[in-house]
């Protein structure tokens, strides 16, 4: 038994070093790449650069204006998670802890937004931000990505507060506190891991948008993944810049991810084991 529990041991740091390879060798890839020259790359694509050409990361930030486009990826982001995490905090409590007419039908209208593939209203949404006056500014944007955003964190914080026992909150009713008491001052303190891994899923969804960024702005409104779209089409044949611009993009996600990894992990298995 003592064998087989090693050989088991064993075997799954194994698999885990397959996944580890799997995905940090890419990343590794894209980081040598980005440090080499077109020559380079060419002559020997899985050496070690001869001379480390951090001059591509300064081309690919000025070449696709990479200071202008990341001001407005950091204007359109902040929004969207403040505003989608406090929105989906409030109805995933009050959809996961109170009954009352019509909450099957409300929640079911809710998670629309998850349903319905995104390309089947870009052309509605298009016409409907024109008639409001709000296409070509950041707003086309924000409130649309609020929206989707809005209906997963409502479906993610729901299994949440569903997995609340509720004598805690009986007890702090009985302690006097009102539902918003019980939500702030009592609830919203716990659910720190689940907030936390709605905050950097928003986050990482929000930054990569391109598609909707695509149809609805222009110039400088524009994010990064548009403008590393743009940039291809000017350095091309240039591999090197290329992957220094993709590493610029990535690297917010990145760090956002390790900054709250923890949390993150916690908040997804928290939310696996309730489900």
């Amino acid at each position: 038994m003592i064998g087989r529990s090693r050989g088991q041991v064993w075997f799954n740091y194994l698999l885990l070093t397959i996944f580890l390879l799997a995905a940090v060798l890419p990343l590794a890839g894209i980081l040598l790449t980005s440090l080499k020259t077109s020559a380079e790359l060419r002559g020997s694509p899985f050496a070690l650069p001869e001379t480390w050409r951090w001059e591509n990361y300064r081309d690919a930030w000025d070449g696709a204006r990479f200071s202008t486009y990341f001001r407005s990826s950091v204007i359109v982001v902040v929004p969207v998670v403040v505003i989608a995490t406090l929105l989906s905090t409030m109805s995933g409590y009050a959809l996961g802890t109170m009954r009352f007419p019509g909450d099957n039908v409300l929640l079911l209208l809710i998670m629309l937004g998850l349903m319905v593939p995104f390309e089947a209203v870009i052309i509605p949404l298009w016409r409907l931000m024109g008639q409001l006056g709000l296409r070509d500014s950041y707003w086309s944007l924000i409130l649309p990505q609020v929206a989707l955003s809005f209906s997963f964190g409502t479906f993610w914080m729901r299994a949440h507060f569903k997995g609340v026992p509720v004598e805690l909150m009986d007890a702090a009713v009985v302690d006097g506190c009102n539902t918003w008491d019980v939500l702030w001052r009592v609830l919203f303190p716990l659910s720190r891991p689940a907030l936390l891994s709605l905050v950097v899923l928003l986050f990482m969804w929000t930054w990569n948008e391109f598609f909707l960024v695509l149809v609805m702005v222009t110039g400088d409104l524009r994010t990064l993944p548009v403008g590393l779209a743009l940039l291809r089409g000017r350095y091309a044949s240039d591999v090197p810049v290329m992957a220094a611009a993709s590493l610029i993009v990535s690297l917010p996600v990145l760090v956002v991810y390790f900054l709250f990894q923890r949390h993150f992990i916690r908040g997804m298995i928290s939310g696996a084991i309730k489900s």
